[in-house]
Parts: structure tokens; C-alpha cells; sequence
């Protein structure tokens, strides 16, 4: 990179980085410019294949809340992390309202950002938000008036799972155009607690297609993790389109400890 100038100047200056390893959670959080309040906990799939194998992706499936998440952790990341966040871009002038997504590894030395990102995450939101007893617009209004402070957030005591239906091939190559059947199924009070999150969908006169990798992100709540990740895959067997993939693990490993 410096020597033979694989990238120009870009390689002029290089950074070295920690390897971190350990769980991964992830932490979205409402803020109002001065305050900060963290949702319930999440934890993603990145790898395209069964056994996190294959390449990493957008997401592939995500549940909530992580086990790995605990209250001594939680306490840990709004004491050094979550406030002083907030505090310091304050201190900077760059006052930040809007969805802070903290994405932290926890470390054997403990809790560490691996990355921020300014919005929802997605597909983590789709099991967050599903388990969020708060009218959402009476918090998003808190954020934008500076009193999130007035605001206390509650989850429901249960568990939700996604997994992400995708087109066989992602992220490499895939077809798009792909007729997408038995949306309906989602339709009808019987069905409540199930999702079907659109992503690489298109309306056309035919139907709603596939046009992306991430096609459809399939939710569903549970009593608890087993239960939810039952849910969630029996709903994975309502929709139906031509190079439909998924992968059969989201959430094994901890339903199974």
C-alpha cells in the first residue's frame, strides 16, 4: 500500500486498528441533542451462510434483546458511553438529535465501540421497535422539542426475531424482477405480532417483485427466544418467490445455550 501505491496517495497514511473480539450487540438510542435513551438491545447476522460463513452482508437476520446484554453492561455503556457521546459533540457544537446506532463488542475488557451510524439500523430495528410499547411519534416529538427527558422508554417483557428472505447469490450477483407471493398471509388480527418488513421489493403491474439482495425481512414476536425464532421461520413459509434464500440459524446458538 505505501510502497508500491496500490491507491495513490490514499496510501500515503494508514491507520492501525485493535482487533476486537467477543459478542456483538447492537444499541440504538433516541437522542434530543442533550439527552440520550438506549432501546432494547440487538444482535445481527452479517454472514451470508449458515454457521456465519460466506460473505458478510447487510444483514441476513437479526433477534432481540441479546442474553449478552446484561444490565451490569447496560449500566457500563450509559455511564461511559451513551452520555458521554452525547456530552461531547455538545462540547463540539454539533448538538446531535436524531437515532444514534451503537454498535459495541463486548470484550473480555469490557464493553467498546466498533461504530456509530447516524439512523435506524436495519434489519436491527425490525426487531426493536416491534417490542417498543411507546407511541413512537409522541418520543420522535420529545427528541425534536429537547425533552427526551420526560420520555420513559418500555419493551415488551418478550423476545422478536428477523430473517431476512434474500435472493439467492447475494451479495455477489442476483436476478431481480422475481414475482413475490402470499404477502396476504401477514393480513388479518390473527397475524398480529408477524411482520413482513419490505426491502428489495417492487411494485409493478403484475405484483409486487424482487429488486434487490435483501428482499423481505420476516418477523415475528415470542414469549421468548425459542419461541420467536419458531414464529418467525413458520412465517418465512408464508412468502414465496422464485430464488428465495435464507439462512436456517438466526438466533440458534442462543436459543440452543
Amino acid at each position: 500500500l505505501m510502497l508500491d501505491k496500490q491507491f495513490g496517495e490514499a496510501g500515503d497514511t494508514i491507520v492501525i486498528e485493535d482487533f476486537m473480539t467477543g459478542r456483538e450487540a447492537s444499541v440504538l438510542c433516541f437522542c434530543d441533542g442533550t439527552h440520550i435513551k438506549p432501546m432494547t438491545s440487538a444482535q445481527d447476522h452479517k454472514r451470508a451462510k449458515d454457521g456465519d460463513k460466506g460473505l458478510n452482508t447487510g444483514g441476513m437476520g437479526t433477534f432481540s434483546p441479546s442474553p449478552f446484554y446484561t444490565d451490569d453492561v447496560k449500566e457500563f455503556c450509559e455511564k461511559h458511553i451513551y452520555q458521554p457521546t452525547m456530552d461531547a459533540m455538545k462540547t463540539e457544537g454539533r448538538d446531535f438529535t436524531g437515532i444514534l446506532f451503537v454498535g459495541l463488542m463486548l470484550t473480555e475488557d469490557g464493553p467498546k465501540v466498533l461504530e456509530y451510524n447516524a439512523r435506524f439500523g436495519d434489519p436491527e430495528a425490525q426487531v426493536v421497535l416491534p417490542r417498543m410499547e411507546n407511541d413512537i411519534i409522541d418520543v420522535i416529538d420529545a427528541c425534536i422539542d429537547g425533552r427526551l427527558n420526560e420520555i420513559e422508554l418500555s419493551f415488551e417483557d418478550n423476545a422478536a426475531v428477523c430473517v431476512v428472505l434474500a435472493s439467492d447469490g447475494y451479495p455477489e450477483h442476483y436476478e431481480k424482477g422475481k414475482l413475490i407471493k402470499g404477502l396476504e398471509n401477514f393480513e388479518g388480527k390473527d397475524k398480529e405480532g408477524y411482520y413482513a418488513f419490505h426491502a428489495g421489493t417492487k411494485k409493478t403491474d403484475e405484483g409486487i417483485v424482487t429488486n434487490g439482495g435483501r428482499v423481505i425481512g420476516i418477523t415475528a414476536k415470542g414469549a421468548n427466544l425459542k419461541e420467536a425464532r419458531a414464529n418467525a421461520y413458520r412465517a418465512t413459509e408464508w412468502v414465496d418467490f422464485e430464488n428465495k434464500y435464507m439462512r436456517h440459524d438466526i438466533g440458534k446458538a442462543i436459543d440452543e445455550a
